[in-house]
């Protein structure tokens, strides 16, 4: 099971048990406590546990603070019924805060994710365009290219060709789309087609091979990394064109 599949599994988890918990913990003090400081401790379990987990745990952790913030610290006590006009503003406060802010958490952590991921990407692209200046054979930037590629798309395998054009396997285009046959496939609904995907490489407006992708079956590599792997690839291309001219491959 992927780590990040866990890590939300325990967020769902969580957002059912603890408000309950931290409830159960303030209780023992509700004569002296403030039903309006309570509201704000839940508020920030809310905002922990959407900030761990995704936007459905800290909806429903939302709604368990308000549903137990109910039933524990309004009257009557220990029923889900509040009788006074100022506990049910609260209650509703804090369902509707709990709600914003666990949206604005779990949208923080995205936006991490896709600023870490980002420089992971940036990161491989300037790794290949380094090596293609240095190595002394193209062959060293497509075995790099091919290793990158594995782990960037999460092949079973990848392979290059030079120079063929053989059959009519999908095809990974210059934008980042699939087509099979002709026909745009939709990657993000379907995952990768089950066969081998061709990924062209050009120097200069010129062909020089492709790399066979062997693309493990469920795996829905997003947009951004298809497009590194056509970057990747075009970088082979212009490798192999640097070299024709000063001789041909090396």
């Amino acid at each position: 099971m992927p780590r990040f599949l866990n890590r939300d599994l325990v967020a769902v988890a969580a957002a059912l048990v603890v408000p309950l918990a931290v409830a159960a913990m303030i209780l023992p003090f509700r004569a002296g406590f403030s039903n309006t400081n309570t509201a704000l401790v839940l508020v920030v379990i809310v905002v922990a546990v959407a900030a761990a987990g995704n936007r459905v745990a800290g909806a429903l952790a939302a709604v368990s603070a308000a549903v137990w913030f109910d039933f524990f610290f309004t009257q009557p006590y220990q029923r889900f019924t509040i009788t006074k006009a100022a506990d049910i503003q609260t209650a509703v406060l804090l369902l509707v805060v709990g709600l914003v802010t666990s949206q604005l958490a779990a949208w923080a952590r995205r936006l991490k994710v896709i600023a870490i991921t980002d420089a992971d990407y940036l990161s491989r692209v300037h790794g290949i365009a380094a090596l293609a200046q240095t190595a002394r054979s193209p062959s060293t930037v497509i075995n790099q290219v091919q290793d990158q590629l594995t782990e960037l798309l999460h092949l079973r395998g990848c392979r290059f060709e030079y120079g063929t054009l053989l059959g009519h396997p999908p095809r990974l285009e210059q934008d980042g789309t699939v087509t099979v046959n002709r026909r745009h496939w939709d990657v993000e609904r379907r995952g990768l087609p089950d066969r081998e995907i061709e990924l062209r490489a050009f120097g200069n407006g010129r062909f020089y091979g492709r790399f066979m992708l062997q693309p493990t079956p469920g795996t829905v590599p997003p947009l951004q990394a298809r497009l590194v792997a056509v970057t990747m690839a075009d970088q082979v291309g212009h490798t192999l064109d640097v070299a024709a001219a000063h001789g041909g491959r090396r």
